[in-house]
């Protein structure tokens, strides 16, 4: 079976922070993974991490002001400087904190640029996060999140993650696969980790519609563990779930 590990920005929510790391360990989980730890100094995180015995996947880099909408701004012309500033601020608190990878957000499309700009924007943002992590030795995660999550995002589609992995060819950059946003898209979840499984750093998973539990919806999450045991996939797969209970009485698919 593959290693999972606990999103605690959705997960053990009614703990306070310290105590959803020590929960996640005694449910069973390998790692932790949240896309906006800083409040909490990186030593600190990572002490209370090697206290429980888990490791730390993923962080996102820090996304721009929520009230104006924003969710990074990687494909925003104009705004290299403050891009640069997040890398490095995410790469920090990566190697202090021990994370595998940082997420690079696109963030929402700018408007007013033509499509061609905003693209090459985009990759040689990319491009240049991927060179400052590998120095860190980090990873680094794209996510394709369509509309029907998140309307405007720039990174919607999965085939267009897959063509920005492909055309920079970093060998550390990688694709997040969320098994949700996935069906939201119609695709067939498990058929595309078979078929992209090399450029696919990080699966999350959450049931669909509702976003719940694996068990609450209609995805053949069976298949789709079945499918990442047969190709020895090494990655974690990420528990991004609203619990439709306690996240403990949530976690009998886990058990089983």
């Amino acid at each position: 079976m593959p290693q999972f590990s606990a999103h605690l920005g959705y997960l053990f929510g009614e703990h306070p922070f310290p105590g959803r790391i020590a929960a996640a360990r005694q449910a069973g989980f390998a790692a932790i993974e949240h896309p906006g730890p800083y409040a909490i100094p990186a030593a600190v995180l990572r002490s209370w991490l090697e206290q429980e015995g888990l490791s730390f996947v993923q962080l996102a880099l820090p996304a721009g002001d929520a009230r104006k909408g924003e969710k990074g701004f990687a494909a925003s012309p104009g705004r290299t400087r403050e891009f640069r500033d997040s890398v490095e601020v995410g790469l920090d608190y990566a190697r202090t904190a021990r994370a595998r990878f940082i997420h690079v957000q696109s963030g929402i499309h700018p408007v007013g640029y033509e499509p061609e700009l905003v693209w090459d924007t985009y990759l040689t943002h990319l491009s240049w996060a991927c060179e400052k992590a590998a120095q860190a030795d980090v990873g680094v995660l794209i996510e394709p999140i369509g509309p029907a999550t998140l309307p405007h995002y720039f990174m919607s589609r999965m085939p267009q993650a897959v063509l920005a992995i492909r055309t920079l060819q970093c060998p550390n950059l990688r694709m997040l696969y969320d098994v949700f946003h996935g069906r939201s898209a119609g695709e067939d979840p498990a058929a595309v980790i078979r078929e992209h499984a090399r450029i696919i750093g990080h699966i999350q998973i959450a049931d669909f519609p509702g976003r719940h539990e694996p068990g609450t919806g209609s995805t053949d999450f069976e298949e789709i563990f079945s499918t990442v045991h047969e190709l020895s996939w090494n990655g974690f797969v990420g528990c991004e779930y609203h619990p439709s209970t306690s996240t403990e009485r949530s976690l009998g698919w886990l058990r089983r």
